[in-house]
Protein backbone atom coordinates (compact mmCIF):
# COMPACT_ATOMS: atom_id res chain seq x y z
CA UNK A 1 0.00 0.00 0.00
CA UNK A 2 1.60 3.31 -1.05
CA UNK A 3 2.10 5.99 1.55
CA UNK A 4 -0.17 9.07 1.41
CA UNK A 5 2.73 11.20 0.12
CA UNK A 6 3.47 8.77 -2.72
CA UNK A 7 -0.24 8.75 -3.61
CA UNK A 8 -0.36 12.55 -3.68
CA UNK A 9 2.75 12.70 -5.86
CA UNK A 10 1.26 10.14 -8.27
CA UNK A 11 -2.00 12.14 -8.48
CA UNK A 12 -0.06 15.35 -9.13
CA UNK A 13 2.03 13.69 -11.86
CA UNK A 14 -1.03 12.32 -13.63
CA UNK A 15 -2.76 15.71 -13.42
CA UNK A 16 0.32 17.52 -14.69
CA UNK A 17 0.77 15.04 -17.54
CA UNK A 18 -2.83 15.61 -18.59
CA UNK A 19 -2.36 19.39 -18.69
CA UNK A 20 0.92 19.08 -20.63
CA UNK A 21 -0.68 16.67 -23.11
CA UNK A 22 -3.58 19.06 -23.75
CA UNK A 23 -1.17 21.98 -24.28
CA UNK A 24 1.03 19.97 -26.67
CA UNK A 25 -1.94 18.69 -28.67
CA UNK A 26 -3.38 22.22 -28.76
CA UNK A 27 -0.15 23.62 -30.25
CA UNK A 28 -0.46 21.38 -33.27
CA UNK A 29 -4.21 20.83 -33.52
CA UNK A 30 -6.14 23.53 -31.61
CA UNK A 31 -9.57 21.94 -32.15
CA UNK A 32 -8.36 18.51 -31.00
CA UNK A 33 -6.67 20.08 -27.98
CA UNK A 34 -9.97 21.78 -27.17
CA UNK A 35 -11.80 18.47 -27.54
CA UNK A 36 -9.43 16.71 -25.14
CA UNK A 37 -9.62 19.65 -22.70
CA UNK A 38 -13.41 19.53 -22.80
CA UNK A 39 -13.53 15.85 -21.86
CA UNK A 40 -14.51 15.40 -18.23
CA UNK A 41 -11.23 13.58 -17.54
CA UNK A 42 -10.49 15.54 -14.36
CA UNK A 43 -14.01 14.91 -13.09
CA UNK A 44 -13.80 11.19 -13.88
CA UNK A 45 -10.36 10.89 -12.25
CA UNK A 46 -11.65 12.83 -9.25
CA UNK A 47 -14.64 10.50 -8.93
CA UNK A 48 -12.39 7.44 -9.13
CA UNK A 49 -10.10 8.81 -6.42
CA UNK A 50 -13.07 9.88 -4.27
CA UNK A 51 -14.65 6.44 -4.65
CA UNK A 52 -11.40 4.74 -3.63
CA UNK A 53 -11.18 6.99 -0.56
CA UNK A 54 -14.87 6.78 0.34
CA UNK A 55 -16.96 4.18 -1.55
CA UNK A 56 -20.34 5.67 -0.69
CA UNK A 57 -22.96 5.70 -3.45
CA UNK A 58 -24.96 8.63 -2.03
CA UNK A 59 -21.82 10.73 -1.50
CA UNK A 60 -20.75 10.00 -5.10
CA UNK A 61 -24.21 10.83 -6.44
CA UNK A 62 -24.16 14.19 -4.64
CA UNK A 63 -20.65 14.88 -5.94
CA UNK A 64 -21.51 14.02 -9.56
CA UNK A 65 -24.72 16.05 -9.54
CA UNK A 66 -23.05 19.08 -7.95
CA UNK A 67 -20.28 18.83 -10.55
CA UNK A 68 -22.90 19.11 -13.29
CA UNK A 69 -24.38 22.25 -11.76
CA UNK A 70 -20.96 23.80 -11.23
CA UNK A 71 -19.93 23.18 -14.86
CA UNK A 72 -22.77 25.40 -16.10
CA UNK A 73 -21.42 28.70 -14.67
CA UNK A 74 -18.02 28.02 -16.23
CA UNK A 75 -19.34 27.70 -19.79
CA UNK A 76 -19.89 31.43 -20.56
CA UNK A 77 -16.15 32.00 -20.04
CA UNK A 78 -15.47 29.93 -23.17
CA UNK A 79 -17.62 32.33 -25.19
CA UNK A 80 -16.50 35.55 -23.49
CA UNK A 81 -12.76 34.99 -24.00
CA UNK A 82 -12.90 34.47 -27.78
CA UNK A 83 -15.32 37.39 -28.15
CA UNK A 84 -12.96 39.65 -26.20
CA UNK A 85 -9.90 38.45 -28.13
CA UNK A 86 -11.62 39.05 -31.47
CA UNK A 87 -12.58 42.54 -30.25
CA UNK A 88 -8.88 43.29 -29.76
CA UNK A 89 -8.65 42.82 -26.00
CA UNK A 90 -5.19 41.54 -24.99
CA UNK A 91 -5.03 37.87 -24.02
CA UNK A 92 -4.26 38.33 -20.30
CA UNK A 93 -7.03 40.88 -19.88
CA UNK A 94 -9.51 38.64 -21.75
CA UNK A 95 -8.48 35.65 -19.65
CA UNK A 96 -8.80 37.66 -16.44
CA UNK A 97 -12.23 38.95 -17.45
CA UNK A 98 -13.34 35.40 -18.31
CA UNK A 99 -12.12 34.15 -14.93
CA UNK A 100 -13.86 37.01 -13.09
CA UNK A 101 -17.07 36.25 -14.98
CA UNK A 102 -16.78 32.60 -13.95
CA UNK A 103 -16.16 33.49 -10.31
CA UNK A 104 -19.21 35.78 -10.31
CA UNK A 105 -21.35 33.06 -11.87
CA UNK A 106 -20.05 30.46 -9.38
CA UNK A 107 -20.99 32.76 -6.50
CA UNK A 108 -24.41 33.25 -8.04
CA UNK A 109 -24.84 29.47 -8.42
CA UNK A 110 -23.71 28.88 -4.83
CA UNK A 111 -26.28 31.43 -3.64
CA UNK A 112 -29.21 30.51 -5.89
CA UNK A 113 -28.66 26.75 -6.24
CA UNK A 114 -29.71 25.74 -2.73
CA UNK A 115 -32.71 28.10 -2.93
CA UNK A 116 -33.78 26.17 -6.02
CA UNK A 117 -33.38 22.84 -4.24
CA UNK A 118 -29.98 21.93 -5.70
CA UNK A 119 -27.60 19.99 -3.48
CA UNK A 120 -24.33 21.87 -3.92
Amino acid sequence: MPTPVVGLIAKALVSGALIVAIAEIGKRLPAVGALVASLPLVSVLGMILLWRARPDAENMAIHAEATFWYVLPSLPMFLAIPALLRAGVPFWLALGAGCLLTIALYLLMMNLGPRLGLRL
